[in-house]
């Protein structure tokens, strides 16, 4: 496993290892979901786009996984979400104690284990694809290479996603207070820690000394946290399971025994 997952896993486990959890968060913004559900509300179509476009590469990740060709796992990667459209499928999360990671990754699986006919694949369609396929290969190849089950591929990417949009808020948060460097020079000590001496070193450029480096960290490592918790809680009904989701997708990102 590179590097790379192995410093997102260290993001995860220091969530974990907080003696302060953070206040409860007032929404979940499940209301994104519930109108996706709902033909004919002002907002249903525009949720269902955010939904797709969030979620479409672990949806087609674990139907690239269980065998289908590239070409063929897109086409029914888009023919899944067509489908979550015309049938309505939304409609059937339950209002309380759901996770919308569970819900798509049964809704899809049903979908494979139906009747459907491969030649049609010219047909299917249900708007742009989100994501361009070399690149929807290139971020999947490491899953698609090891022995790890199609179910794991899909909760790992969904991690994958979540801490990447977490990122990309907390850095849009820092250009828009104008400490877009700050963030810059920063963002690294997310998942380690600092080697002796390179908040020494990194000071002058950021006009700070070591000890207000050391400060910038820990507000930055706290405000990514609070982002992440908030990303998961949208995939949730109730706030009450983020830190179990968290241990889930801290599980899913740990190298495969396989």
């Amino acid at each position: 496993m590179g590097l790379w997952y192995l410093r997102r896993v260290a993001v995860l486990r220091s969530i974990h290892q907080e003696e302060e959890r953070g206040a409860r968060f007032a929404t979940t913004h499940w209301s994104v979901i519930v109108a996706a559900s709902q033909p004919g509300s002002d907002h249903h179509d525009q949720a269902l786009a955010t939904l797709c476009h969030h979620y479409w590469l672990p949806v087609y990740a674990y139907i690239r996984r269980r065998g289908n060709r590239p070409e063929d796992a897109q086409d029914l990667a888009q023919e899944f979400f067509a489908r979550l459209l015309a049938k309505q499928w939304l409609a059937g999360i339950e209002p309380q104690g759901s996770r919308f990671r569970s819900f798509l990754l049964t809704a899809v699986s049903r979908f494979l284990a139906n009747e459907y006919d491969r030649s049609c694949t010219a047909k299917r369609g249900g708007g742009a694809v989100p994501w361009n396929l070399e690149e929807a290969e290139a971020r999947c190849q490491d899953a698609f290479a090891s022995l790890e089950t199609p179910e794991r591929t899909y909760d790992r990417r969904w991690a994958v996603i979540l801490l990447n949009r977490a990122m990309g808020r907390l850095r849009d948060e820092a250009d828009a207070s104008g400490k877009g460097t700050h963030f810059a020079r920063l963002n690294g000590f997310l998942s380690r820690e600092a080697e002796p001496g390179e908040y020494d070193a990194l000071g002058p450029a950021l006009n700070l000394n070591s000890g207000a480096v050391a400060v910038a960290v820990h507000r930055l490592r706290t405000r990514y946290r609070q982002i992440l918790r908030f990303e998961v809680a949208q995939t949730l009904s109730d706030p009450d399971l983020v830190d179990e989701e968290l241990r889930h997708l801290l599980a899913a990102l740990q190298p495969s025994t396989r």
